[in-house]
């Protein structure tokens, strides 16, 4: 029986496995050589790490019970209108139709929720009968009546008590 590999595939195959072997060898070498040197020359840890990892231990929510629990509901609420409360909605203006047109007119326009829309002389009539300051006190506080419900300043606390009365001005005089 003769031999199936021919002596030149012999050698290449004897040169390829040699390369295989060297190559293997110089990485090796480049692992050792770059473990030395991360163990020699650390990475400088990070200023912010402490934060960081305090910030991702930190609790999400609280548990509260009895009295120093309704306190402490009570005080994140009160924190929550504060922080809304400065909060200057629609750059601070006090033009009526601005504001309309950015938050009231969806339902206004509509009539959504019992809303009287504006224009709507005999939706209105019975409101202005109230008089202006009631108007302006339930957009300001929020009403429940028997024809539909307004949030209190329409949904948005950001709402200064100048700009409600001045989009409830202008909402009366276009259904005047």
């Amino acid at each position: 029986m003769s031999n199936p590999v021919s002596n030149t595939d012999s050698a290449f195959l004897k040169r390829f496995a040699q390369l295989i072997g060297f190559l293997a060898f110089v990485a090796i070498v480049l692992i050792l050589v770059a473990r030395y040197i991360h163990h020699k020359f650390p990475s400088a840890p990070s200023p912010d790490a402490d934060k960081v990892v305090a910030e991702r231990l930190a609790p999400v929510g609280g548990v509260y019970a009895g009295d120093t629990g309704r306190a402490a509901m009570q005080a994140a609420a009160d924190a929550a209108a504060k922080a809304a409360a400065s909060q200057v909605a629609y750059g601070g203006t006090t033009d009526g139709k601005t504001i309309f047109g950015n938050l009231c007119h969806s339902c206004h326009e509509a009539g959504i929720a019992g809303a009287p829309k504006v224009g709507d002389k005999a939706a209105w009539a019975p409101r202005i009968a109230e008089g202006m300051e009631t108007l302006d006190k339930h957009a300001l506080d929020g009403f429940t009546g028997k024809t539909g419900v307004m949030p209190a300043k329409g949904g948005n606390p950001a709402l200064s008590a100048e700009q409600i009365t001045a989009t409830v001005k202008w909402m009366v005089e276009q259904s005047k």
